[in-house]
């Protein structure tokens, strides 16, 4: 039962798993309030992906030790559109394409799944196309989209605007943006960016998955931490983004083996 009085939304504590018997996370310690904006930066193969999956329940990562906490429940044992329904949302580097499956039809369906699952009123087709053509003011996105297949035929900036549509409708209360701001333009990063600033607010927290500092200039994190061989090695404020922007991840040997 989530208690929504819980300032802690988040609570990860010691956290491993594998990938086909490879140990990709090696303990990892993440602690996340509402109202909060965590960043997690690394090099390739930190295991940051990895862990924006395990979060989600991905099945192809098996969770070999440590805990999940969403609102002080360990949540390892529940299936990935359990986690969702909760309130646990993953916005994906690479969305996939659904052909054959309208997008409106789509975003109704999960919509009321959520609502169903928090107690509320479930919306007909009408009243849901007036709700969404307000929320697509939110990512600048033309309506003419929404009857096209999932994703199918749009640009990677039209992809990712559309990760942030569905994070309007649902109003999580963890967003993991899985680098959100790979293959963008500057123009797509600015839309984006600002879709995440207006859904962020004091009830529910994000975790952006990134490599560069450039998305923080347009989300501004409370907390910037480093991921390095599968466990975070380091945390700090947006200073820490810009130490790795201009130095790069070399000088994590030193500080960490200091």
């Amino acid at each position: 039962m989530i208690n929504p009085n819980s300032d802690v939304i988040l609570s990860v504590k010691n956290l491993t798993a594998n990938v086909d018997g490879t140990p990709i996370l090696k303990g990892v310690n993440l602690e996340v309030k509402a109202g909060e904006i965590h960043a997690i930066m690394g090099r390739n193969g930190s295991g940051k992906s990895t862990f924006s999956k395990v979060l989600a329940g991905h099945p192809d990562y098996e969770v070999t030790g440590g805990e999940i906490l969403y609102y002080g429940d360990n949540i390892l044992d529940l299936e990935p559109d359990e986690r969702a329904l909760k309130g646990i949302f993953l916005a994906f580097q690479y969305p996939l394409e659904i052909p054959g499956v309208s997008n409106l039809d789509f975003l109704r369906v999960a919509y009321n799944s959520r609502q169903k699952a928090l107690g509320l009123e479930e919306l007909d087709t009408f009243d849901f196309e007036d709700l969404v053509i307000e929320k697509l003011g939110v990512v600048q996105m033309d309506a003419k989209f929404l009857d096209r297949s999932v994703n199918e035929g749009f640009s990677g900036g039209e992809k990712k605007r559309n990760e942030i549509l569905q994070m309007a409708l649902l109003e999580p209360k963890v967003a993991i943006l899985d680098e959100t701001d790979s293959g963008l333009d500057i123009d797509a990063l600015r839309i984006v960016a600002g879709g995440v600033n207006q859904l962020a607010n004091a009830d529910n927290a994000t975790i952006l998955i990134t490599h560069y500092q450039r998305l923080l200039d347009y989300i501004e994190p409370d907390y910037v931490h480093v991921m390095q061989a599968g466990q975070i090695v380091m945390s700090g404020g947006k200073e820490l983004a810009l130490k790795l922007e201009a130095e790069g991840y070399e000088f994590l040997e030193a500080e960490v083996t200091a």
